[in-house]
C-alpha cells in the first residue's frame, strides 16, 4: 500500500503542468553556445531536479556518480531534432534565491517528497563545449530539501509555485534578482534558462509576454516538459519575471517518418503560463 500510494504521488506531481512547445524558430541553445555572460550567470544559478535512485556515491571522491541516463533518442524522435544524443535526466527546473532557498513549480515538489529525500536538486547540469557529458559529479553540486515554506499548486487560479529552504547554504553562487512588486507587461522580451525534456541547460531567448493577470502571464516560450520550474527573466532588467509551469503539448507523431517531432506553432498562437513571482509573499519577506 505505501509503494502504491507513493506512485500515486509521484504521478500527481508530474502528470499536471506541462510547459512545451516550440513557437515560431527554435531559440534553445546550449549554455557554452551562449556570448551573452548575462544568461551564463543566470544559468549558473539554475539546477536540475534527479531522483535519488539515479544516484551512486562515490566517497572517497566526493562525488556522486549518476547512472547510466537515457538520451532524446530513447524517445523515439526523429533524426533531424536537435540534441538528440543528450542525456535527459532532469525531472523540473529550479533556481536558486538565496544562499539557502530555491524556488520551482509547484508540481514539482510536495511535502512527502521532501520529507523522504526523494529528489536531490544540482547545478552545472550543462553540456561540455568538447566531449561527452560527465556522469561523475562533485557533492558539493548537489542540495536536498529542508522543508517547503509555501506551496500553492492551484488549478482554479492557475498558481503553481513552490519555495523551499535547503538544508545546507548554498557558497559561491550568486542568487537571482526577481521582481519585488507589480507585474510583467504585455511586450516585454524575456529568456528561460532550463531542462526541456530532462535535457543539460538550455537557454532560449526571443521570446515576449502576451497576456498578463493577477496570477499568471503568458508568453511565447520554447519550453518542453522538464522546464516545469524554469526562471523566466526580463532580458532588460535581469530580475525574475515568473516561474514557468505549464503550456502546449510536446510532441506530435510524424506519420510518414513513424517518429516523434517537436510541436511547433507561431509565435502569435496561444503562449505558455508563466506564474508571476510576486505571488510568492514568503519569498518577497525574505
Amino acid at each position: 500500500m505505501k509503494k502504491l500510494i507513493l506512485l500515486l504521488s509521484l504521478f500527481s506531481l508530474n502528470s499536471y503542468g506541462t510547459p512545451d512547445v516550440i513557437y515560431g524558430e527554435d531559440n534553445r541553445i546550449d549554455v557554452f553556445e551562449t556570448t551573452n555572460p548575462e544568461y551564463q550567470k543566470f544559468a549558473a544559478s539554475t539546477l536540475a531536479r534527479v531522483e535519488m535512485n539515479e544516484l551512486k556515491g562515490w566517497k572517497f571522491f566526493k562525488l556522486w556518480e549518476l547512472k547510466k541516463p537515457k538520451t532524446l533518442k530513447d524517445m523515439n524522435l526523429c533524426s533531424d531534432e536537435k540534441f538528440l544524443d543528450q542525456p535527459t535526466i532532469a525531472g523540473c527546473t529550479a533556481f536558486l534565491v538565496s544562499p539557502k532557498h530555491i524556488v520551482t513549480a509547484g508540481h514539482c515538489i510536495s511535502d512527502h517528497t521532501c520529507r523522504s529525500n526523494l529528489y536531490y536538486w544540482f547545478f552545472d547540469y550543462h553540456m561540455p563545449e568538447d566531449g561527452e557529458f560527465q556522469v561523475k559529479r562533485p557533492r558539493e553540486d548537489f542540495v536536498s530539501c529542508k522543508k517547503v515554506v509555501k506551496r500553492v499548486f492551484s488549478k482554479a487560479t492557475g498558481e503553481d509555485y513552490a519555495l523551499i529552504e535547503l538544508k545546507k547554504e548554498v557558497k559561491n553562487r550568486t542568487p537571482l534578482k526577481f521582481r519585488r512588486e507589480g507585474t510583467a507587461s504585455v511586450g516585454d522580451e524575456l529568456v528561460i534558462i532550463g531542462h526541456p525534456s530532462g535535457l543539460p541547460t538550455k537557454i532560449a531567448d526571443g521570446a515576449k509576454v502576451k497576456e498578463v493577470n493577477e496570477y499568471f502571464f503568458t508568453a511565447n516560450l520554447d519550453a518542453f516538459g522538464g522546464n516545469s520550474g524554469s526562471p523566466v527573466i526580463n532580458t532588460r532588467t535581469g530580475e525574475v519575471e515568473g516561474i514557468l509551469v505549464r503550456g502546449q503539448k510536446d510532441y506530435r507523431w510524424d506519420q510518414i517518418k513513424f517518429c516523434n517531432r517537436s510541436n511547433r506553432l507561431q509565435d502569435e498562437a496561444a503562449g505558455e503560463s508563466v506564474t508571476n513571482i510576486t505571488r510568492i509573499q514568503e519569498l518577497m519577506n525574505l
